[in-house]
């Protein structure tokens, strides 16, 4: 028996998750003291629109999605949501809610305090400056995939630094 035989899938999800994650923040933390928050903002931004195409082929590839396009609210709700599970660690993956109180409308908030982006830039003292990188993650997953949508709370900053709460709704236009 391998080795890999051996380890839980959750296990190795969050070893890779957190791995994922902890490279990511360290990334951000030595980009923004070299070269500011702002471009660190900036670079965060154009790494995350550039993977989402190669994120968006790779997930619907293990999960096993052969069509060129989701065209329905209920495919598109479920690719969304396996697509994160597969992604983050189970720790983080319990911490943020994706609900759909009506068709072609996604809901989502963090638990209060509990983004794990937010935890980290307050960590690194970067938090009053910090671009939420999350949540524009989403934003561009949907826009590889195709999907046509408006988001209803701008993001700027950090909601949960902002305002003490991160939620809001996706409004997807699946037909038209």
């Amino acid at each position: 028996m391998g080795l890999l035989d051996r380890i839980e899938k959750t296990e190795i999800r969050d070893l890779l998750g957190k791995g994922w994650l902890t490279h990511d923040g360290m990334w951000f933390y030595h980009t923004c003291q070299e070269f500011g928050i702002e471009r660190a903002n900036a670079l965060n931004k154009a790494a995350i629109k550039s993977l989402a195409p190669i994120e968006m082929e790779r997930a619907k590839r293990v999960l096993g999605i052969d069509k060129e396009s989701i065209d329905n609210f209920d495919d598109l709700m479920n690719f969304m949501l396996a697509a994160l599970e597969l992604t983050l660690p189970d720790s983080v993956f319990k911490k943020i809610h994706f609900s759909s109180p009506s068709k072609e409308l996604i809901h989502w908030d963090w638990e209060s305090g509990q983004c794990f982006a937010y935890k980290g830039m307050k960590q690194i003292g970067a938090i009053d400056g910090y671009r939420c990188g999350v949540m524009y993650r989403i934003e561009c997953w949907l826009e590889a995939l195709g999907i046509r949508y408006s988001m209803h709370t701008r993001i700027e900053g950090c909601l949960m630094h902002e305002k003490g709460i991160c939620e809001g709704e996706i409004r997807v236009f699946l037909h038209g």
